[in-house]
């Protein structure tokens, strides 16, 4: 049998280039690719299904009061609003003892998990979480995907989700039932879109209300917004978060003002609500200070001469990103300055890391790139940081007190060493290309390899 494509254009050579023959084999070819495309959608699902199984199946195969621990405090918050209850005072049943810990609106938009059976619950969220994912990879590694044509784009997908999934943070997001990776999908959609179709602006305002961490995004949109080469979308996306927050911050004084009272001048204040801010899942800048167990004031005074010079550089960098047209650098950026900015933030916070994998990796045309990329996601797939505690606990002199705190770090240090590389390193390293291919312009040679 002959080839179909040069059949094709032999077809089109004959017949014509405006006949309808060329139309019709045209046409009929492309519904052809679409339809294999389609066919390669659907094969890629269930590889990814039985990829992820072992995951899901383990953590909801776990004990009843072990299981989902975070989506647990999520429902309660939701029911003991059902119930007129206030929602800062209860604690999820023993052994867990977890309190609500999320502005207000969080435990309305809760509600409705509430009102689902525990095991219901359980694989809506589950399934909820996957899905963000998807949709971050699909935004993220929007331009790494492009390159491919439509019948490998699904397997190259496929193999983006199994790889992204295995995570430590996002391996955590299924672990806890966590809320993290939704925040990141309404954070990134808002900044990453194209051609939204909501105001944007209004995502980033949702994701802020729910959880504070996301109000970095506020910041982005104010430095890249105003000043010299300032976007005025970003202009228009600040004025519109800032509203979505408001009226979502305001809104629970009007529904439930007891609640509302209770979080903003008092739960949110209590750091130890929300666990140790000691233990070794802080990875956050404040975290890693505390494990060093210095005085109160001392460790304060560093934290914040700490995060003002990170705060800088980072949204810096990331403004600069913003002007060069590296959208995802910028959005990565921001990303790791919610995590090592935050007083706590825990390792499922850090699943950030699926964005910056894919600030990293860019189109794939750079083979160092997509090295460094794969080094900071095997970096972020093994547990790191409890070698450390096995480290300290090993009692071994000086190594264990030193290097111990070291590895017990490692995420948070991770962090700010990818903060250094999207913000400087990644702009030299794309300047050396560009520059190599002028270069070769210039001479009709093959660039050299940098």
């Amino acid at each position: 049998m002959g080839n179909p494509v040069t059949a094709r254009v032999d077809a089109r050579r004959l017949a014509g280039p405006g006949s309808t023959v060329t139309s019709h084999i045209v046409t009929t070819g492309s519904a052809s690719t679409g339809r294999r495309a389609l066919w390669t959608w659907l094969a890629v699902l269930p590889i990814i299904g039985v990829a992820v199984a072992p995951l899901v199946l383990h953590w909801l195969g776990n004990p009843d009061d072990q299981r989902l621990v975070d989506l647990d405090v999520y429902r309660t918050g939701g029911q003991a609003l059902l119930d007129g209850r206030p929602i800062y005072d209860f604690v999820t049943p023993a052994p867990q003892l977890l309190p609500f810990t999320y502005p207000p609106v969080a435990a309305l938009l809760a509600a409705p998990l509430a009102l689902m059976s525990w095991p219901a619950a359980q694989w809506v969220w589950t399934i909820g979480i996957f899905v963000a994912l998807a949709v971050t990879v699909g935004l993220a590694f929007r331009e790494f995907l492009a390159r491919a044509d439509r019948l490998r784009m699904p397997l190259l997908f496929a193999l983006l989700m199994v790889a992204c999934t295995y995570l430590m943070p996002v391996r955590d997001q299924v672990r806890f039932g966590q809320v993290g990776l939704l925040l990141v999908v309404l954070c990134l959609a808002d900044c990453a879109a194209r051609r939204p179709w909501w105001p944007r602006g209004m995502l980033v305002g949702l994701a802020t209300a729910v959880k504070l961490t996301p109000g970095v995004f506020l910041i982005y949109f104010l430095i890249t917004g105003y000043g010299r080469d300032a976007d005025p979308r970003q202009r228009r996306a600040l004025f519109m978060a800032v509203f979505t927050t408001a009226i979502l911050t305001l809104m629970p004084f009007l529904v439930i003002p007891g609640d509302a009272v209770d979080f903003w001048f008092s739960a949110l204040i209590d750091g130890d609500r929300v666990g140790a801010n000691n233990a070794t899942t802080n990875q956050s800048i404040r975290g890693m200070l505390l494990r060093l167990y210095l005085p109160d004031q001392l460790t304060t005074v560093i934290w914040l001469a700490l995060i003002a010079w990170v705060g800088w550089y980072g949204f810096r960098r990331a403004r600069e990103a913003l002007i060069a047209g590296d959208r995802m650098t910028a959005v990565a950026l921001v990303g790791l300055m919610s995590v090592l900015l935050s007083p706590v933030a825990w390792i499922h916070h850090l699943v950030w890391m699926v964005v910056v994998l894919a600030a990293v990796v860019g189109t794939g045309r750079d083979p160092v790139r997509l090295c460094v990329a794969a080094g900071v996601w095997l970096y972020y797939v093994v547990p790191i940081p409890w070698w450390g505690v096995a480290l300290r606990a090993a009692e071994i002199p000086v190594l264990s007190p030193v290097a111990g705190r070291v590895v017990q770090n490692a995420f948070g240090l991770g962090a700010i060493g990818l903060v250094w590389l999207l913000g400087s390193w990644l702009p030299r390293r794309r300047a050396a290309l560009e520059e190599a291919g002028r270069h070769a312009d210039r001479t009709g040679r093959d660039p050299a390899p940098v």
